[in-house]
């Protein structure tokens, strides 16, 4: 009881609320501005928080954390630039509801399914951070190996109509996960003599570059083509409580489900947010029935943010019980806990119980404050739909190049991120989507990191691979859920085409 009264005290005090509040507000707006993510503001704040306790340290860099997650489907909604490669699924499907009208409903769905997927992922962190530990244990290289496998079958929900054209998508972000150093080798791949590709492309220059500036050249070409005559996106007026009601009895399946896939993809070790949502997104995908994804479809909203958020709580399950960050920001997080002299793992919950356990009860009081924050601030929000392009335009490029330059503050991801914008642009006319570019990034270095490790391990024992995978029975559960997602993605594609024939037909009659 002396314990819980101490936590509650140290939560609820005014300086921690102000410093929560704080890190929240900081991280919403990173989140919203493309490329600087919860990272990188993270790391940038790691010195300001010296100076405070370590549980109101922690504090202000979890609300930075988990603020930046919500905070980069913003401007994906509003202007179809991705703050975060989190929110790059949301924005596929907030971006047509804006277009339409429906912006301020797009962000009343974001701000609750994020809220609904944090605080699934905290719960999960204070009751049961152990034994997801021990779990995620289990999961060696041949299992992450699959696992990314495993992610690269939701190609299909992400390339609209044209499977094949998805495919070359994504074996583009393969190909861009090859360049640089060779994991087995040690040599250079594909950098074509070029310094600034010796390091490999980066993550976060190519989202800014395939969506920020490739979004943005496609605005001015049109604007140029329209003679600067074209109209801001207008927005419907639109009642929470309607809202309200319609998340949480609609979609209460989605939301449970996310939340799942969310927190346990943050639980293991190397994955991340990214990869949550893309799956949380395929899964939806997948039960769709009307086949109205990628038009505007509030479950696709719904699904990542609610995935993404919930890895936040997950991704800091290994980083506090074992010492070991499920993803690169709680990386950085357990860089600020080693700072302070706390020593992650069983101990710091029997010798630091008092700062263990008041940030994990002021995760809660952030995923407040980020609520309030998102819904009291999407009327300001909806004011950028009133600008007029040609004056956001230079401004979305200026703070992407910005962002793109503050990751390894290296010019070289200056000039990768206007290739691939460039790059971006092409395929756009040749209708080849952006997105399974960036899934097949983030999975191609997981793939061939852990089929190196795979293949050490199966030469050392002089085993078969195959049947060193199949031995393993976590590796065949994902092996036949790779196989279910691969055929309900079909199923679901034929059922698209069932609905466009039979709509087409119906165009056909009536205009007869």
């Amino acid at each position: 009881m002396e314990l819980v009264m101490q936590v509650l005290g140290n939560v609820f005090s005014l300086e921690v609320l102000a410093i929560c509040l704080l890190g929240t507000l900081i991280g919403v707006i990173l989140g919203a501005i493309p490329g600087m993510n919860g990272g990188i503001g993270i790391a940038v704040m790691l010195p300001f928080t010296y100076s405070m306790s370590p549980a109101t340290g922690l504090l202000f860099l979890g609300g930075m954390y988990l603020g930046s997650s919500y905070g980069g489907s913003i401007s994906g909604i509003l202007i179809n630039v991705p703050g975060t490669a989190e929110s790059a699924c949301t924005a596929m499907e907030g971006y047509p509801m804006t277009v339409r009208g429906e912006g301020k409903s797009a962000l009343y769905y974001s701000v609750l399914a994020s809220t609904f997927g944090s605080i699934i992922g905290l719960l999960v962190l204070l009751f049961f951070a152990p034994l997801l530990s021990s779990v995620a244990v289990k999961f060696g290289p041949p299992e992450m190996m699959l696992l990314a496998f495993c992610g690269l079958t939701i190609v299909g929900s992400l390339t609209g109509k044209n499977v094949l054209k998805g495919m070359i998508a994504a074996m583009i972000g393969l190909f861009l996960a090859m360049i640089g150093v060779d994991d087995a080798t040690g040599s250079f791949r594909f950098t074509f003599g070029n310094r600034a590709l010796l390091g490999g492309i980066d993550l976060i220059p190519a989202v800014i570059g395939l969506f920020a500036i490739t979004e943005m050249v496609k605005q001015g070409l049109s604007h140029i083509q329209d003679d600067g005559n074209s109209v801001s996106l207008k927005l419907l007026p639109v009642k929470l409580r309607v809202i309200l009601k319609k998340t949480f009895s609609k979609y209460l399946g989605i939301l449970l489900r996310s939340s799942v896939v969310g927190t346990f993809i943050g639980v293991l070790p190397g994955t991340g947010g990214a990869i949550a949502s893309f799956l949380a997104y395929g899964d939806a995908k997948s039960m769709d029935k009307e086949g109205s994804f990628g038009k505007g479809n509030p479950a696709g909203i719904i699904a990542p943010e609610t995935a993404n958020n919930a890895a936040v709580g997950g991704s800091l399950v290994p980083m506090l019980s074992l010492g070991i960050p499920g993803s690169a920001t709680s990386a950085i997080m357990f860089g600020a806990l080693t700072i302070h002299g706390l020593i992650p793992g069983q101990r710091l919950f029997i010798d630091h119980a008092d700062i263990a356990y008041t940030f994990m009860i002021g995760m809660f009081v952030v995923t407040l404050f980020m609520l309030l924050i998102g819904l009291f601030g999407i009327p300001f929000f909806a004011h950028i739909l009133k600008l007029k392009m040609k004056y956001i335009i230079p401004v979305v490029i200026f703070f992407s190049l910005i962002g793109a330059y503050s990751v390894n503050n290296s010019i070289n991801d200056v000039f990768i991120a206007i290739v691939l914008g460039l790059l971006g642009v092409v395929l756009a006319r040749l209708e080849i989507p952006n997105t399974p570019i960036v899934l097949g990034l983030i999975l191609g270095d997981i793939i061939e990191s852990n089929y190196i490790r795979s293949s050490i391990i199966v030469k050392a024992q002089n085993l078969n691979f195959f049947g060193y995978v199949l031995s393993r029975p976590i590796c065949i559960f994902i092996i036949l859920l790779t196989a279910y997602l691969i055929w309900a993605n079909i199923r679901v594609l034929k059922k698209s085409k069932q609905i466009q024939k039979s709509s087409n037909i119906q165009q056909d009659v009536q205009e007869e």
